[in-house]
This record gives structure tokens, sequence and C-alpha cells, in this order.
């Protein structure tokens, strides 16, 4: 098992399932690669775990800086096919992202989590995560 890069289209393709798992508003692998290309513009990275043809979980995040908290890295996106979970799949994205944030000098690594994730807030717990605030978002447009 090893993390792989995601970079081309047919990649980020293959990692259609997992993130629709997280993303559901993201209904096709086009939609999907349309976005994460965008996404790459602008210091987006995504990596993950592939089983045969198809990534069964993956993280994407960006290297940023802020007032608020220095230099870290953001997680956008983290997710495991429920049938993959219970392999450590989470766990390993969580550290490759951590050594990423070390190698960059970072201050941190940030993420938001939904409330009612309770088995995503026990592994951020155990990897050594804690709660410090609440996101607040002023939604614009509808979904």
């Amino acid at each position: 098992m090893s993390i792989e890069s995601i970079s081309t289209p047919a990649q980020i393709a293959a990692s259609f399932r997992a993130i629709h798992e997280l993303r559901p508003h993201v209904t096709s692998p086009d939609q999907l690669v349309q976005q994460v290309e965008r996404q790459f513009k602008v210091g987006y990275t995504l990596v993950g775990i592939r089983e045969g043809e198809e990534y069964v979980s993956v993280t994407g995040f960006r290297l940023m800086e802020f007032l608020a908290w220095g230099k870290v890295i953001y997680i956008d996106d983290l997710v495991t096919l429920p049938e993959a979970r219970g392999k450590g799949h989470g766990g390993m994205l969580l550290d490759y992202v951590r050594d990423r944030a070390i190698e960059h000098n970072c201050d941190a690594v940030h993420l938001d989590t939904g409330y009612a994730r309770h088995l995503a807030h026990r592994l951020y717990l155990n990897k050594g995560f804690q709660f410090s605030s609440h996101h607040l978002a002023l939604n614009l447009r509808s979904k």
C-alpha cells in the first residue's frame, strides 16, 4: 500500500468514487477533473491510495499562510470509501500531510470537519489534532 500523487485527468477520474463519498454535489468524473484542475492552479495537491483501478482513500490539501495561524497545510478533503475503512488509509494520509508540513517548515496542519463525523474525529484526535474553533460560512448561492 503506497501513497500516489494524483495529477492526470485519468488519475483524478479514478478518485471520483471516493471524492463523491465526501462531496456528493460532485456528480461526475468529468466535473471532478475540471474542478480539481482549476484548484491545481491555486496550489491544491491531491494524493491517494489505490486498490485496483481506483483510489479508495484520498486527501487534497494546500500550503497557505494566515495571520491567525502562520504557515500551514490546510486539508480540504480527506475520505476513505466505506469498504476500505479500518485499514489505516486515513492515518497514512494524515501522516503524509504532516510530513509535507514539516518539510515546508509549517507551523501547523489545519482542517475542518463536520459535527457528526465521529469516526473521523476519533482518527484526528488520535493523530494529535485538537478542536480549536467553530467554522462559520455565509452561503451566497444554493447548491
